[in-house]
């Protein structure tokens, strides 16, 4: 009996060693858990929830990558830092959040497909040299969102950092903030339609189905602004699906003295 038994030993262990890989095999093919954009408080992007992303144009990383539209990601400062000191209170404040007031900032531009998007296109993603981010950081102001933002969406644009970086800066120059949300003071109760007209009415050229505006359920995070690839003015189609769907949100005020926008 005791060599039988042992005879049956190297039989167990060969047994053990297949499900332990057959367990690793499994695991490796499963899609990774991504992190939040700025590598703080994690919102869910109106793009990210529209449509699966993709790595690469035949789902291979390190590979040109075709795509049909922008999609410029506006973002509501004041809501962004509430919700960071809310999820994160032992966590150092993100740079946009400090003394000086911030409305609408830019948190990406995102290159779109007529249905989902392509993300994390060269990985590791080229470097970004320090002063190039330092010097977005008036439209952007955080660096780590700044190194996210090309590590995940500019290195699928077919651009240099460089390029890429400057069609965000002419992006935002083509956009125009509505004057009745500069200069917010006090909590502001809107309807997401509300905002959204104002836009339209801001911007000549601009229409209901080129942006949406999306939101927590009870604060406005942001406003998406669709652009074809010279900067027009576009419809958003499967990208605007999951817009705001709430009835009224509020817009946290700006502190301090106001921020010089346009």
């Amino acid at each position: 009996m005791l060599r039988r038994h042992i005879a049956r030993l190297p039989v167990l262990g060969f047994l053990r060693l297949s499900l332990v890989a057959a367990t690793i095999a499994v695991a490796a093919t499963l899609p990774a858990l991504a992190l939040d954009d700025a590598g703080t408080a994690p919102v869910v992007s109106l793009a990210q929830t529209a449509a699966p992303a993709l790595s690469g144009q035949s789902g291979r990383r390190n590979e040109p990558v075709r795509f049909e539209f922008y999609l410029l990601a506006l973002s509501w400062s004041r809501s962004f830092c509430e919700v960071s000191r809310e999820r994160y209170t032992n966590r150092r404040p993100d740079p946009q959040c400090g003394a000086r007031p911030y409305s609408f900032v830019v948190h990406g531009l995102w290159p779109q497909h007529e249905r989902g998007f392509p993300a994390n296109c060269q990985v590791p993603a080229p470097r970004v040299d320090r002063g190039l981010v330092d010097s977005m950081l008036d439209l952007m102001p955080s660096p780590r969102l700044v190194y996210h933002e090309w590590d995940s969406h500019g290195t699928c644009t077919g651009l240099s950092a460089s390029g890429y970086f400057d069609t965000i800066r002419k992006a935002r120059a083509a956009v125009t903030i509505p004057a009745e949300y500069q200069a917010i003071s006090e909590p502001l109760t809107v309807a997401p339609a509300q905002v959204a007209d104002a836009f339209v009415k801001a911007n000549p050229g601009l229409r209901r189905d080129a942006l949406a505006v999306t939101c927590d359920g009870k604060r406005l995070t942001g406003v998406r602004i669709c652009l074809s690839k010279d900067l027009a003015f576009r419809d958003c189609g499967d990208a605007a699906r999951n817009s705001c769907r709430s009835d009224s949100v509020v817009m946290p005020p700006l502190r301090g003295p106001r921020a010089a926008l346009r």
